[in-house]
């Protein structure tokens, strides 16, 4: 019979041992992946401990091993599309090999971020994975000094035994101005954040020199956050002007849709007749039929593929800086002019 739930928390492996009628160490093995233990010892440990309602302590376990089997994601801006789909996969992957993803979300008052931080650090997270360019560099730092492992994801600064996972954003700067170009587009703007994250200001970068060897001087506007809301805001400030672009890249495809509603809904322009419009990130929402936006490809599936291999091969977490650069992918839509 099953004893009351009050007392599960206290239940101890001896306990489990005692009801089973086996020593202590007979329970570990049976909990212990790969350990020796007998069909008929194993059957009577998890009867008792299914009555007993025991639980393994994987944490305690791990701490002995000096590994916790926890990994920190610390991210800003969760509900954009891209940073919520790359949570989904890492969160989905670490789950299926048995890690526990501790996520701390940097968009709130900066004391309570550093308190969570904290708390990683009490539980001796194995691994921080710094998913956006927002998180500020002391956050990473204080991770660095106490000894942990992290992981950037496109961000470019420079950290002494660090991995980076980061795309190609120069070659699509580059790309983005060419297939402009090839429509035939002559008066370029670029869209962009006052974010200033590493990423985006690389994108702005690419764009810019391009279009200067190509003897076009783009402008960039930089309304607020990088949100739908500020393409809407970008888009009233350069089409309301007398000579409009023709042709507007923006750094995230978030941007360009709300730049796109305004363009078409309060300016009257037909995309990509009046105006072309490439994005960046190929967020869901860029392939819904009313937007049919052309943008670049982030490998997200790949990238998150490459961050749990570091997180679970000890060799690849040494403290010695790494990057990997994946190539993005143009996708052809209907918001750019056929080539």
């Amino acid at each position: 019979m099953t004893e009351p739930s009050r007392n599960r928390s206290y239940v101890s492996a001896q306990r489990v041992a005692e009801r089973a009628g086996v020593s202590r160490s007979a329970v570990s093995r049976t909990f212990t992946d790969g350990a020796s233990v007998s069909e008929t010892t194993r059957i009577k440990v998890l009867k008792a401990a299914e009555e007993l309602g025991y639980h393994v302590n994987h944490l305690a376990r791990g701490l002995i091993n000096e590994q916790s089997n926890i990994v920190c994601i610390v991210a800003a801006d969760m509900a954009h599309p891209f940073q919520s789909r790359m949570l989904e996969l890492l969160t989905d992957k670490l789950q299926i090999l048995e890690k526990v993803s501790l996520v701390i979300n940097t968009g709130g008052e900066s004391e309570s971020v550093s308190n969570a931080l904290r708390q990683t650090l009490h539980y001796r997270a194995d691994a921080t994975v710094v998913l956006s360019g927002s998180p500020a560099i002391s956050l990473i730092d204080t991770c660095l000094a106490n000894g942990q492992n992290v992981i950037l994801i496109n961000r470019n600064e420079q950290f002494e035994g660090v991995k980076k996972v980061i795309v190609n954003n120069d070659a699509a700067g580059k790309e983005a101005f060419a297939l402009l170009r090839r429509a035939g587009c002559k008066r370029l703007a670029i869209i962009s954040s006052q974010a200033g994250t590493s990423s985006l200001v690389g994108r702005e970068d690419a764009f810019l020199n391009a279009a200067r060897a190509g003897g076009i001087e783009a402008t960039v506007t930089r309304a607020g956050p990088t949100t739908y809301q500020s393409g809407i805001d970008a888009a009233r400030l350069l089409l309301s002007r007398s000579e409009r672009p023709d042709a507007a890249f923006c750094v995230t495809d978030l941007l360009a849709l709300g730049f796109m509603d305004a363009a078409r809904h309060e300016f009257g322009l037909s995309i990509p007749q009046d105006l072309c419009v490439i994005g960046f990130d190929d967020i869901e929402q860029a392939g819904w039929e009313s937007y049919n936006l052309t943008t670049f490809k982030q490998p997200v599936e790949q990238m998150a593929d490459h961050i749990v291999s570091l997180l679970t091969d000890v060799n690849a977490l040494t403290p010695q800086e790494e990057i990997k650069v994946f190539e993005v992918q143009p996708v052809w839509r209907r918001s750019v002019r056929p080539r």
